[in-house]
């Protein structure tokens, strides 16, 4: 009698799975840090930059200038460091999808504008809004569910939030 061979119906094994999740705990983690240090070092610039979406209130864009970039810093850290996954992914996947409404909405409105992603200032390296970067924030939204549902809790400091 012969075997069929008979294709795994799960992408990634339940052995490969934690070093998948640590792997994207990482890329994500360094992500947001990377983008975080431009916007804590020019706070100003960053607040012209919500300022040209023109979807907050005067005077919000301050505020958001200050607070975001050090949330996505700090969360940036739990990530890596594997503390308080569970709501780091879940504040990260919350930010993914804000980033994405406020990138698209500003693309349909024909708004050509620097996006503030890395970099707050076009002369100091920063890229303007475009499909590419819903793109990358679309998949950053995906890395930050599979960290959500990982099943196993490995390679953790603090798991729970």
């Amino acid at each position: 009698m012969e075997r069929k061979w008979t294709p795994n119906r799960t992408m990634i094994t339940s052995q490969q799975r934690p070093v998948f999740v640590l792997f994207s705990r990482i890329v994500l983690g360094a992500v947001l840090i990377a983008a975080s240090i431009d916007k804590i070092l020019h706070p100003e610039a960053f607040a012209e930059v919500i300022g040209n979406y023109n979807v907050l209130p005067f005077g919000l864009e301050n505020i958001l200038a200050i607070i975001l970039p050090i949330l996505e810093l700090f969360v940036g850290c739990c990530l890596i460091f594997g503390v308080m996954l569970d709501g780091s992914a879940i504040i990260t996947a919350g930010m993914m999808f804000i980033f994405i409404i406020a990138l698209s909405q500003a693309m349909i409105r024909g708004i050509d504008i620097n996006c503030g992603c890395f970099k707050v200032s076009v002369d100091n390296g920063g890229g303007n809004i475009g499909y590419r970067r819903i793109i990358e924030d679309i998949i950053f939204l995906g890395l930050s569910l599979f960290i959500l549902n990982r099943g196993e809790r490995k390679w953790e400091l603090y798991p729970k939030t």
